[in-house]
């Protein structure tokens, strides 16, 4: 609207330290860390086969901060995250392996949601060149030390939801 340069940035399923690990609505990892300190079972909707890529926040945020210093971004949009996409059953045993426990999940009725999102980033790739990313393994293995470190939190439900069309029941 008004001629000024812009980068849009699409970050998926990133997860980490500090992250709010009590809201039940996002963030698989964190969702899954905090029922597993509640040990409670992890909860998967559907079979589990479902596909994400998950990015560690280390190999995120950096991307974005230096991305200023890049006047070839300028107007340009941004895929940011992992390559390497794994199932919520495999999310799952790395998750409880992490946090050294034995694997505990409880299926729920599927979603309506897209079976296999993760994207690719070969613009990234165009315009800050190779950067390393994290291992799943190596991320969770960090988040675990975090989350023990600072414990199980309360889930919050949300309050006052303007839309509850297909809203799944855990969350209401």
């Amino acid at each position: 609207m008004f001629g000024l340069d812009y980068m849009i940035f699409r970050p998926h399923n990133v997860y980490g330290p500090n992250q709010n690990i009590a809201d039940r609505y996002r963030n698989v990892v964190g969702i899954f860390m905090n029922q597993i300190l509640r040990d409670e079972p992890m909860t998967i909707f559907g079979d589990g086969t479902q596909t994400r890529a998950f990015s560690y926040i280390d190999d995120v945020a950096p991307l974005i901060a230096e991305a200023i210093e890049y006047p070839s971004a300028w107007n340009r949009t941004f895929n940011v995250g992992a390559d390497q996409p794994c199932t919520l059953n495999v999310l799952a045993a790395a998750v409880a392996s992490a946090l050294g426990v034995e694997p505990r999940v409880t299926h729920l009725p599927a979603r309506s949601e897209v079976v296999h999102a993760y994207s690719s980033h070969e613009n990234v790739r165009a315009i800050f060149g190779e950067r390393p990313q994290t291992s799943l393994d190596e991320g969770l293995r960090r988040m675990a030390a975090w989350v023990r470190e600072h414990g199980a939190r309360a889930s919050s439900r949300f309050e006052a939801i303007e839309v509850r069309k297909n809203l799944p029941p855990v969350w209401a």
